[in-house]
């Protein structure tokens, strides 16, 4: 018998109520309080009997990045060694859970002694200034990694060396616990040879003409290589306008053996025309006005055969058309053209 036989399953859900967290316990804390470590999670709040706002239901996911918040906190204030050992979640009567966290911090860590070996560019008193660390300052991991390798403010170590073309440099920092809170630090670095900048490329631009990027790149060949550079030429590119700026992207591509380094920028078009349009009664009458403004014109292209798809475009100019109407009685229109450029 070949016949096939198909059954049909139902399946019934029943969401019941949602759960909330009436309490948070955490025990085993005696360097930071309770308080500020609820505080740090975020998403993971409880529900206390006088707020009707506070948004306390259980979301496994965020319950797992907020018990890694904690840690990190610690580790912030100098307990490297910080850890939760166990925690538990019930329930507490019919909407509502505990969550019980049991923390052993361990011993709070100091910076004690900071050498510098490998250095020949700058002294070891200048890199520990510019690191910014001294004898007795709270451990603090993310602390270090910042002004070694990149803040925001590019006062980093890393940043000192990659803003005199040192491409090549490397810093590794190895840690030595001395005695129960102490910590030694020695940076292994490896300062290499200046690097100058062989060949610039852009790709991903569809419609802005190569020299209209070119113009704004501040790494060209045969220069030393700077990371600020290329920071800047980044937010030089955004500023223009016509590009997605979560979609830039930088790729250098370094060459040891000559000392050298390749940089590829990579752009996304998008749109930047505007249009415009607004009325209005006043004074017994009917006010409009109407507006256009193409922001990557190309004027050299306007008898180009082709090019009016639906506009020539591409050389970073600035056309604006506008006309405004009260009627029969006034009447105003304004044509301008820019050449940011010029």
């Amino acid at each position: 018998d070949n016949t096939t036989k198909r059954d049909t399953m139902i399946i019934t859900v029943v969401k019941n109520r949602r759960v909330k967290i009436h309490a948070i316990n955490i025990g085993g804390n005696k360097g930071v309080s309770t308080r500020k470590l609820k505080k740090k999670m975020k998403n993971t709040k409880e529900n206390p009997w006088w707020s009707v706002f506070t948004a306390s239901k259980y979301l496994e996911e965020s319950y797992f990045e907020d018990k890694q918040k904690l840690i990190g906190y610690y580790q912030d204030q100098g307990y490297k060694d910080a850890k939760i050992v166990s925690d538990s979640i019930y329930r507490y009567g019919k909407r509502h859970i505990n969550i019980d966290i049991k923390i052993d911090e361990g011993s709070r860590y100091y910076f004690r002694n900071i050498n510098w070996l490998g250095n020949s560019k700058y002294s070891s008193k200048d890199l520990s200034a510019i690191l910014g660390i001294r004898k007795g300052d709270i451990y603090n991991q993310a602390t270090l990694e910042q002004n070694l390798f990149m803040n925001q403010s590019e006062t980093d170590v890393s940043s000192l060396y990659m803003n005199d073309g040192y491409l090549f440099f490397r810093v590794t920092p190895v840690e030595t616990v001395i005695g129960k809170d102490s910590i030694d630090i020695e940076m292994r670095m490896y300062e290499g040879k200046q690097a100058t900048i062989n060949k610039v490329t852009v790709v991903g631009n569809e419609k802005t003409n190569d020299h209209v990027i070119l113009r704004e790149i501040r790494t060209r060949p045969g220069q030393l290589f700077r990371r600020s550079d290329i920071i800047r030429t980044q937010r030089e590119l955004i500023s223009l306008g016509y590009f997605d700026q979560e979609k830039l992207g930088v790729t250098p591509t370094p060459d040891p053996v000559n000392g050298t380094v390749d940089i590829e920028y990579q752009v996304t078009e998008k749109p930047s025309d505007q249009l415009q349009l607004s009325g209005g009664w006043g004074a017994g009458r009917l006010i409009g006005n109407l507006g256009v403004s193409f922001n990557n014109f190309s004027a050299k292209k306007a008898f180009k055969k082709g090019a009016w798809q639906p506009l020539p475009s591409g050389d970073g100019q600035r056309l604006s058309i506008n006309a405004s109407s009260t009627g029969p009685t006034f009447q105003s229109y304004n044509l301008s053209f820019t050449e940011p450029w010029l």
